[in-house]
């Protein structure tokens, strides 16, 4: 590893600390392969799970064993997670549910998980003056300006009114009955507690509200790497509808617009915020990729098409079907119909921007699917038949 690192103002980078709390999940897994690929940094790896890095952990003799630990821990009522914290340099906070099957389904565990639960991380962080990169959602942003406009007003073109801005953007949430907002209140009021530590009493913070970030290792499979009954995230849906030949299921006819980011490109700009506290120390940052804008049934027509191309398999008669939201997700759903970044701040502090395109993005994530589930949902769709 050369020791001639510079950050963005030309200063050497030194050799850190990172307490990483939900270090094997699905972005905490890929963090930790660019943190010890490409850095001297070192990794105290906090989960429950540690299936998505056991790569960078099995055999205890891989030369960078002595550069990432993985501790085994819940952090509710753990009374080892103040020590690990006072290690580090840094912490980062990847811990939430964060799943919408289970924002108004499971609205208490989304709020204790996303809000109560990261309570201690954020109390430690102040207390031990270390550093906090705290990870939000674009969630919080709820509902554009522009959704409250008449359907045929031109202002809902102006991006005034739905792109969405860290310093001016309102966070917009619907009604209390639609507990679909669980998740992004809780998420807001996290943030605002984090800003307050800031103001108040002097905690070094990053707030990042990522985009939909897409790649290898994101959510699960159901009945393969996950619950049968589960119900993951779009692209994990909608992948687990191809692998399976099943009709992807285009909630409310699919209309709500979404941004989508590679999560290598995402990763470069976390990894930009990690090794460069001054310019990224007390901002809130957007990631995402707003040229990567589609609504989710023009997502659901790419991902056939590039099935198609991955698995060499010719798409079914009928690609998608329409589903109600009650029936899909249940009583209290509900929606943002855009979630558009602006990139001023990030582009201005860190000089970052997205490269890769939806197609590529999705390929690359396709192909991961199709190598790594094909076969054990065909052996386990012949066992379910046999059975």
């Amino acid at each position: 590893m050369s020791s001639a690192r510079v950050d963005l103002d030309g200063k050497p980078i030194k050799p850190i600390t990172i307490c990483m709390i939900g270090a094997g999940g699905f972005i905490g897994s890929h963090l930790c392969e660019k943190l010890i690929a490409d850095t001297p940094h070192k990794v105290l790896a906090v989960d429950v799970y540690n299936d998505k890095i056991k790569h960078l952990l099995e055999p205890s003799t891989l030369p960078w064993a002595d550069r990432i630990q993985f501790h085994r821990l819940n952090i509710k009522n753990d009374s080892r997670l103040e020590g690990l914290i006072r290690m580090a340099d840094l912490t980062i906070n990847l811990a939430a549910i964060c799943t919408p099957a289970d924002y108004n389904t499971r609205p208490l565990d989304t709020i204790y998980s996303n809000f109560i639960d990261a309570l201690p991380v954020v109390k430690y962080c102040s207390e031990n003056n270390k550093r906090l990169i705290h990870f939000s959602t674009c969630e919080v942003y709820g509902k554009t300006i522009g959704s409250f406009l008449p359907k045929d007003s031109p202002l809902r073109q102006d991006p005034n009114y739905y792109v969405l801005k860290e310093d001016t953007s309102p966070c917009i949430f619907g009604s209390i009955e639609k507990q679909r907002w669980s998740y992004a209140c809780a998420k807001q009021l996290i943030e605002r507690l984090v800003y307050a530590e800031g103001a108040e009493n002097g905690l070094e913070f990053t707030i990042v509200r990522p985009f939909n970030w897409i790649g290898p290792r994101m959510d699960f499979i159901p009945g393969i790497d996950g619950p049968s009954e589960g119900v993951p995230r779009v692209l994990a849906c909608f992948s687990n509808n191809l692998l399976r030949r099943e009709p992807l299921k285009l909630v409310d006819g699919g209309q709500s617009q979404r941004t989508f980011v590679y999560i290598k490109d995402a990763i470069e700009a976390v990894l930009l915020m990690i090794e460069n506290p001054a310019r990224a120390n007390g901002h809130i940052f957007n990631v995402g990729n707003p040229n990567n804008e589609v609504t989710v049934r023009q997502l659901a027509e790419m991902m056939t098409q590039v099935y198609e191309k991955v698995s060499g398999e010719a798409a079914i008669d009928s690609p998608t079907i329409d589903i109600s939201s009650k029936e899909f997700y249940g009583e209290g759903y509900d929606d943002s119909d855009k979630r558009i970044p602006d990139m001023t701040i990030i582009n201005r502090q860190l000089g970052w921007n997205p490269k890769t395109s939806l197609w590529d993005l999705l390929e690359s994530t396709l192909t991961y699917q199709h190598r790594t589930y094909a076969e054990a949902i065909k052996t386990a769709t012949s066992k379910s038949i046999a059975s």
